[in-house]
């Protein structure tokens, strides 16, 4: 997926409809003198309401929506008849997604499955027709009431990416190629950094027909959490997953101050991602000998769980998948805080 195609934050006008007016009507029928009032009611007006959708992935179709609209009710008339109501209109989203007032911030409402329809903003109630107004005193009402306007106001979507295990590391890391060789994901792969722009998802498979979703997050460097690189912008597709994969290149000159970077990266991002359960992935094994692989999976072994891999040669990838899926079901996972 391109970046371009990649959208994850959205700004959109919404309007509820506005409820239809009530009817000023009196009964003319022959041989019927002052028939009275029969006016009807306006009809009530639509609302805006939003839907979770799995088979989408970015908020890319509302790029260009930047006012979004429900029909307003119709008028009532005459014989008592009724204005038809406005029709609701539905907002797909992905799952994942958080609605915001767009000048408070104020959290509307998160969309976590597809089942539920909220409504965002509200139609306005049509009016009562001049029949309501009809008294022994007051037996032709010259009026009726006039429709209730909708809701209406920004809001901001947020597409937060709903993982098991978010692969964090350095650009060129591996972490691309480790989804790619683990799943059916087709994540772009080159010998250039930041080739990944954009998080990309992958199902992956593992022992007694067990799986569980990954998400490949674009590289950080030092100094992303002030807007160097990609900066930290893609972080907040970490912020749903239940264990993070620190991923750390075996060629890296220290691959445990590359991971004590990163964990500083993601601190000053949000420091509360730090209290889930991680683990530590040596990428790249067939790049360093056998020696220098114990050394280094020895010293990282102190800080978190940690496996080595080789995305080449394929070695390591089913204890990693292991170690992942015991991490993902223990109900209260361990994790270092150095």
């Amino acid at each position: 997926m391109s970046t371009a195609s990649f959208i994850d934050q959205v700004t959109l006008y919404l309007q509820a409809g506005s409820g239809g007016r009530g009817s000023t009507s009196f009964r003319r029928e022959r041989f019927v003198p002052k028939g009275g009032p029969d006016g009807g009611d306006g009809g009530d007006g639509g609302n805006v309401t939003v839907q979770g959708c799995r088979q989408l992935s970015t908020l890319l179709h509302l790029r260009y929506r930047k006012h979004i609209r429900a029909d307003s009710g119709e008028h009532g008339s005459k014989n008592c008849r009724f204005g038809a109501n406005g029709a609701d209109t539905a907002i797909k989203v992905p799952v994942g997604t958080l609605i915001r007032e767009a000048a408070s911030k104020r959290l509307i409402c998160e969309v976590l499955d597809e089942t539920t329809k909220t409504v965002l903003m509200r139609g306005g109630k049509g009016g009562k027709g001049n029949t309501h107004f009809k008294t022994a005193r007051r037996q032709a009402p010259q009026f009726a009431q006039p429709g209730q306007t909708g809701e209406e106001g920004w809001v901001t979507l947020e597409l937060k990416l709903l993982a098991d295990a978010a692969f964090v590391g350095l650009p060129n890391a591996g972490k691309s190629t480790l989804l790619s060789v683990i799943s059916a994901a087709k994540p772009q792969i080159a010998p250039y950094p930041f080739t990944t722009l954009t998080p990309q998802l992958g199902v992956v498979s593992c022992r007694d027909k067990n799986a569980f979703v990954a998400a490949d997050i674009p590289g950080l460097i030092e100094g992303a959490s002030s807007g160097k690189g990609l900066g930290i912008r893609f972080l907040r597709h970490v912020e749903r997953s239940r264990v993070l994969v620190f991923i750390v290149s075996a060629d890296t000159s220290s691959p445990v101050n590359a991971y004590r970077m990163l964990l500083e990266e993601v601190r000053a991002y949000h420091p509360p991602l730090l209290l889930k359960p991680r683990m530590l992935v040596l990428s790249k094994l067939d790049l360093i000998d056998v020696d220098k692989q114990n050394r280094c999976l020895e010293r990282m072994a102190s800080h978190a769980p940690c496996v080595g891999v080789s995305s080449l040669t394929q070695k390591g990838l089913e204890v990693f998948k292991d170690t992942l899926w015991k991490l993902l079901n223990v109900d209260n996972g361990q994790c270092a805080l150095s």
